[in-house]
């Protein structure tokens, strides 16, 4: 009887210590996604007045939770019974994301419209200023779900041979980490400027450290959301590549000498303005 008690303690923490390693290369393959949630939610949740932030940021938090609901059961079926399928998803969801990637870089150099983000600040009524937010909050949540599904698919790809057991440990942390994680951060940056008020409100004399920290975080929020912004372009960017260099075997085996980051970036930008190219086309085919 004993024998037996310790035999499943050493089979849970045999378990436990297969999840713990499988789960570092799980993330570090799904750090890029991450990445570009993390700036592409900080971006939706600003602009909003400072009352408003965190309730728009929990109403897209709700939302992502539902999204990793509706995603984690069907990945785990089409992983059991159709796993050919998640490299077919994978590599749909790597040219959305390398599409996204170059639509950015292609809005660098080329004006676009940018009425729909200023609309907020022009926004004088309360009803015009929560259907903006609805608005806002529904694309947040739509973004979310495609990204939760390239999340979900290229960490269950990373532990695609492991027990099933496993893969739903796995990538049901990573899901959780994903929301939880990201949006935890996303709160914390949206609300870098309030923190700044209140501790320049806080300086008796207008000058000092607790002051001059206080600017700092307001001057910073601006600089965040860009920075953020552009390494969630190169994150788009680089994953993309990654999927489609990792699961089409001719660029695979294409350019061996080149390193592989390079690589991944030029494949994810080639594929990206062809996939732009082709939208543009249909929407113009489409408008005539």
């Amino acid at each position: 009887m004993a024998s037996g008690f310790f035999a499943i303690l050493d089979d849970i923490a045999t378990l436990m210590d297969d999840v713990a390693s499988m789960t570092k290369i799980a993330t570090k393959k799904t750090a890029g996604i991450l990445g570009d949630d993390l700036a592409v939610n900080a971006e939706k949740a600003s602009g909003f007045a400072s009352s408003r932030e965190i309730p728009v940021l929990w109403a897209i938090t709700k939302g992502s939770l539902v999204n990793k609901l509706i995603i984690l059961p069907i990945a785990f079926l089409l992983s059991s019974f159709l796993p050919s399928a998640i490299t077919i998803i994978l590599i749909i969801g790597g040219i959305y994301l390398a599409f996204e990637g170059a639509e950015k870089v292609y809005h660098l150099f080329v004006p676009h419209d940018q009425s729909k983000k200023e609309a907020i600040k022009e926004t004088r009524t309360k009803e015009e200023i929560l259907a903006l937010e609805k608005e806002r909050i529904k694309s947040a949540i739509v973004t979310d779900f495609i990204l939760s599904v390239e999340i979900v698919i290229i960490a269950l790809g990373a532990v695609v041979g492991e027990p099933l057991i496993n893969q739903i440990i796995i990538v049901t942390f990573i899901a959780i980490l994903a929301t939880v994680g990201v949006y935890g951060i996303v709160a914390l940056i949206v609300r870098m400027d309030e923190a700044g008020y209140k501790l320049m409100a806080r300086s008796q004399k207008k000058s000092g450290f607790i002051f001059g920290l206080g600017k700092v975080l307001v001057s910073a929020l601006p600089l965040v959301i860009k920075a953020l912004g552009i390494i969630g372009t190169l994150a788009l960017l680089l994953v993309a590549g990654g999927i489609f260099t990792h699961n089409i075997e001719f660029l695979h085996h294409f350019a061996p000498s080149i390193p592989a980051f390079i690589k991944d970036f030029v494949t994810g930008l080639v594929i990206g303005f062809i996939a732009l190219m082709a939208y543009k086309l249909i929407k113009k085919i489409i408008g005539k």
